[in-house]
């Protein structure tokens, strides 16, 4: 019993820390100076560098899903609805979470093991002895770069996904890449794509966020990083399946899903 109540206590002081740490994000937010050299880089280092493992899990992700639900449509007789099942799925639901757990184990790791070597360094320190807000260049940048680059990310994974999902249909059922497009597209309306879009905005912000508040109070020492990274990753992850669910649950009162 004390252990639970340990646990929980533990678990609430983790979530008022993180509110705060969120809390003066939105502050320092639209405070000059405004970083837009260190955003662009970060942009670059978060965004582009990610792109290749991205699109390629988006393309084997395709690939496998139109290979394991095509039997069971030619069993019913309803290959035609195939396109239409693979683009649903991608794009409400399978490309943004995905995407989001791959940019989580990449992005959040590499943003904890970063802020946490500076931490333990003491750059961190450094920068507020010459003057700089460390919290403005070093956090406030990561987490903007994250919230804009990950809706971009899962748009070139939904892209690739749906190409991945047409070579295996032109190769095993003969449709035309124009056919297959216009049945998936036709199948699509804006309660499908504006909920997946704002989400994954929501999804760039938690796992910028997470990874700069367990690099930014890591502990001392190595060990210390190994952790901040580990813990960004595990902590990003969950807090992903909770705004997914959240978004989810939104979307079915106001788009009728």
């Amino acid at each position: 019993m004390n252990t639970l109540v340990k646990n929980i206590r533990n678990y609430l002081d983790e979530t008022g820390k993180i509110s705060l740490f969120a809390f003066r994000f939105f502050q320092q937010v639209f405070r000059r100076p405004f970083e837009f050299k260190e955003l662009f880089r970060q942009c670059y280092l978060l965004g582009y560098k990610s792109l290749f493992l991205v699109v390629t899990t988006g393309f084997i992700m395709g690939l496998v899903l139109t290979l394991q639900i095509r039997p069971t449509m030619i069993e019913f007789g309803a290959t035609y609805y195939i396109p239409q099942m693979v683009g649903i799925a991608i794009v409400r639901e399978i490309g943004p979470v995905i995407t989001a757990l791959i940019c989580a184990g990449k992005i959040g790791s590499s943003i904890g093991a970063e802020l946490g070597s500076m931490k333990v360094t003491e750059q961190i320190d450094a920068m507020e002895v010459s003057g700089t807000n460390p919290f403005k260049y070093l956090v406030v940048t990561r987490i903007l770069a994250s919230t804009l680059m990950l809706p971009l990310l899962v748009i070139a994974a939904d892209a690739i996904g749906l190409f991945g999902s047409f070579l295996v249909e032109a190769t095993k059922g003969d449709i035309s890449a124009t056919l297959y497009f216009n049945i998936v597209f036709d199948s699509l309306v804006f309660g499908d794509l504006i909920p997946a879009t704002l989400k994954s905005f929501f999804f760039g912000f938690a796992i910028g966020l997470v990874g700069c508040y367990k690099g930014y109070y890591s502990d001392k020492g190595t060990e210390g990083v190994g952790r901040a990274a580990n813990m960004a990753v595990v902590l990003a992850s969950l807090l992903l399946f909770v705004i997914d669910f959240l978004a989810v649950l939104i979307a079915d009162i106001f788009f009728e899903i």
